[in-house]
């Protein structure tokens, strides 16, 4: 297990009766559908935190996925949105490899995002640049090496901004199906919006806005319509087509 090649790395994991399997971690990689595992590990409780472990809804897989930080929910709001994105687990594995004094060193990634392409993410989600001193810093070189050596990838997810966080974490209370509305209200929607303007307007043009508004954020959640997040949202930010559902191209959801 010296950190070194591929084949030196170790996996750990839970088996479907929830025994922990270790095996090579090359072959785990192209055998386990790590996205269906449970937690490997729990995550921590630390005291004097405002905000402990919980369960996250994806969107994506319908499923609850176990979420560790505030910082790391964030985190899966933003994987949970990206339609490249197939499969989302909390630390779903844990990998083994020696440093070079031949320590056993282990270290267990807090999100698994597996890709449309098979490939996959593990990264880690530090509420700040240096959280984790200097055994996080190690391990995430460790772990960057095992994903490249079999073609994933590893990543300290950089915290998001407070004015996106706050647009997503919005936009998230509407991802459920349910808000899509009755039937024809999301066509009605995106025919509203074939062309950019204020989110009012178009959500008027469609019908009554309580009614409307719902499928509207479930929209931009899914894509399927677009605005910028990078400022606060407001009746009159402009909110347009995603370009697959401009006329004359096939659109489609997640």
């Amino acid at each position: 297990m010296a950190a070194g090649r591929g084949s030196d790395f170790e996996a750990v994991f839970l088996d479907p009766v929830g025994q922990a399997v270790q095996q090579r971690w090359a072959d785990a990689a192209m055998t386990v559908a790590f996205e269906d595992l449970p937690p490997v590990s729990a995550f921590p409780i630390i005291p004097g935190r405002r905000w402990g472990p919980g369960l996250w809804w994806s969107a994506t897989t319908g499923r609850h996925v176990a979420a560790g930080s505030k910082a790391m929910r964030v985190q899966l709001m933003v994987l949970d949105r990206d339609r490249d994105v197939t499969g989302l687990a909390g630390r779903p594995v844990r990998l083994l490899w020696r440093n070079p004094r031949g320590q056993v060193r282990s270290w267990v990634p807090q999100l698994f995002a597996r890709h449309a392409d098979g490939t996959a993410l593990l990264a880690d989600c530090p509420g700040h640049p240096d959280a984790g001193g200097e055994r996080a810093r190690n391990a995430a070189a460790a772990v960057a090496q095992a994903c490249a050596d079999i073609g994933w990838t590893y990543r300290r997810l950089a915290p998001l901004d407070d004015v996106p966080a706050a647009n997503l974490k919005w936009l998230a209370g509407y991802r459920h199906p349910r808000n899509a509305g009755r039937p024809g209200l999301m066509a009605a929607v995106l025919e509203a919006f074939t062309r950019p303007r204020p989110l009012i307007e178009g959500t008027e043009a469609a019908g009554d806005p309580i009614e409307v508004l719902p499928c509207v954020f479930h929209a931009l959640w899914h894509q399927q319509l677009t605005a910028g997040l990078e400022t606060p949202l407001h009746e009159r930010v402009l909110v347009g087509p995603r370009d697959g559902n401009r006329p004359g191209r096939t659109g489609g959801t997640r």
